[in-house]
């Protein structure tokens, strides 16, 4: 629970999918929550049923006796509520900012990456699940474990989703911080490569001393940053040189199988849900993730055999004897070509 006297908390942009888990956790502690967006979705309707107030409309009237409000990133600065909210003296802060200080609290965990965030996060928040440690999630995509983006859980950990999108990910101050892969994207924002790179630096070296980042060797943007991090750092993929490597990899029908080593020390097999090479990569984020959180290995594995997958990422949607249909997100060339 936040410090102070803030209570009540209005979301422009509610239904998005950064905002409703933020959202959905604040109304899980017990606070007042409202919104508004431009339509019904079931992610709206799941809120309503939790409690929140929604209106389908951007109006000013919406804020009402609000003590904050939080914006999307996708809203502009002429959004009707925002300038009533700036009016009345109410803070306007970013979906970021809120996510920041739930993560101020908490033990943070935060997966960044240009492609692979909602996947890896949710297979961190499956190991630390069946590790017994009961983590608080938010994640951009629907965990079909959780039914839902979002899990208030009982104990100091927070695995969250780091949107990179708007350079905004810079608020938060997670203990561990995983980069899955680095590739232009959000150009309009970043305007180049260098750039994107310099800001995932920045965030890698906004750890604390006693954090760790985990890094993904097989992304050549990573691996140019390595020299420069100032931090201690944990790598991982397919590369020989990465501290934790998968070895014969095996897909069988709709099952991956790997063996995981560190430092050329077996650890043991793992299964999978999670389908691909990329997918194979992120798993190996969450193995470290466990392993670095002094989970044991078996431990790690079984729980990884528990992942049911999030809405469309890889989801397979329907399968026959000569058919199999999967509904996947991948908007980027590069998201694309590995589904």
């Amino acid at each position: 629970m936040f410090l102070g006297k803030t209570k009540r908390i209005h979301f422009v942009g509610i239904g998005g999918s950064g905002m409703s888990g933020i959202a959905e956790l604040l109304i899980n502690q017990g606070y007042k929550v409202s919104g508004s967006d431009k339509a019904r979705t079931p992610v709206t309707d799941h809120l309503e049923q939790l409690g929140a107030k929604i209106f389908f409309e951007h109006a000013p009237k919406n804020i009402g006796s609000s003590q904050v409000v939080v914006v999307s990133n996708a809203i502009g600065p002429n959004n009707a509520e925002m300038i009533r909210a700036k009016e009345n003296m109410i803070p306007v802060i970013p979906r970021a900012e809120m996510l920041a200080e739930l993560m101020r609290m908490k033990y943070g965990i935060a997966i960044a990456g240009t492609h692979g965030k909602t996947t890896t996060t949710s297979l961190v928040s499956t190991v630390l699940a069946g590790g017994g440690l009961d983590p608080t999630v938010v994640i951009g995509g629907r965990l079909k474990n959780i039914g839902s983006h979002a899990k208030l859980g009982q104990s100091e950990f927070l695995v969250a989703e780091a949107d990179e999108s708007d350079g905004s990910f810079l608020r938060l101050s997670p203990t561990i911080a995983v980069v899955t892969t680095l590739d232009e994207e959000h150009m309009e924002f970043y305007q180049t490569l260098e750039n994107i790179k310099n800001t995932f630096l920045e965030f890698i070296n906004k750890i604390p001393f006693y954090g760790s980042a985990i890094l993904c060797l097989d992304d050549p943007n990573i691996q140019s940053l390595i020299p420069k991090v100032e931090k201690r750092y944990i790598t991982y993929g397919l590369t020989s040189q990465a501290d934790y490597t998968a070895r014969n990899i095996s897909i069988e029908g709709l099952k991956t199988y790997f063996t995981v080593y560190h430092h050329d020390k077996k650890l043991g097999r793992i299964l999978s849900g999670a389908l691909g090479q990329h997918n194979v990569l992120n798993t190996l984020a969450a193995v470290a993730v466990g392993m670095e959180l002094d989970l044991d290995f078996k431990t790690v594995a079984s729980s990884l055999t528990q992942f049911e997958g999030v809405q469309r990422r890889f989801e397979v949607v329907t399968q026959s004897d000569d058919m199999i249909m999967v509904d996947d997100y991948g908007h980027h060339p590069v998201e694309v070509k590995a589904t």
